[in-house]
């Protein structure tokens, strides 16, 4: 049976052994770890996923502003390579863009993959700018609330409240 949880400080060691067996080295020196320097997660949202207490899957989202609009960038997702293909991304994905919008965020951010991210309603987006050396194709929006990406263009910057 699983459980999913919020992620607590008790949960970081073990979420961080995930990401560095998901991700290939470096994924530290990635432009969008800069835009989480010294900036605090989205608690509520950032969720682990366990079996029988073991962790299986993780998701985390940060703040961040683009055109001077609260965003959320989602990332990393991961998902333990023995437990692949069992929907555990998407559980997590689905989880929590339904509690982002509850909370009342409006739009999602991601750099990502658009064969995967599509099928949860993320899309291209043109004119919002990833600190270099992003791939412009990788990046993905999501609106929460219908129109909520118009007129939001510019570079993503860290959220500084």
């Amino acid at each position: 049976m699983y459980q999913l949880e919020e992620e607590t400080e008790a949960d970081w060691w073990e979420v961080e052994a995930l990401y560095d067996l998901c991700f290939a080295p470096g994924r530290t020196a990635l432009s969008s770890y800069r835009l989480r320097d010294g900036v605090e997660k989205v608690a509520p949202l950032c969720l682990v996923l366990r079996e029988d207490g073991v962790l299986a899957a993780v998701i985390r989202y940060w703040p961040v502003r683009v055109g001077g609009q609260r965003v959320l960038l989602l990332g990393p997702v991961a998902v333990h390579p023995t437990r692949q293909g069992e929907g555990l991304g998407g559980l997590l994905m689905h989880e929590s863009l339904a509690e982002a919008r509850r909370l009342g965020w409006e739009r999602v951010l991601l750099v990502g993959d658009a064969p995967y991210y599509n099928r949860f309603g993320f899309e291209k987006i043109e004119g919002v700018e990833m600190p270099p050396p992003t791939n412009p194709d990788r990046v993905l929006a999501l609106e929460l609330i219908p129109g909520a990406w118009e007129g939001v263009r510019g570079p993503v910057e860290k959220f500084l409240p």
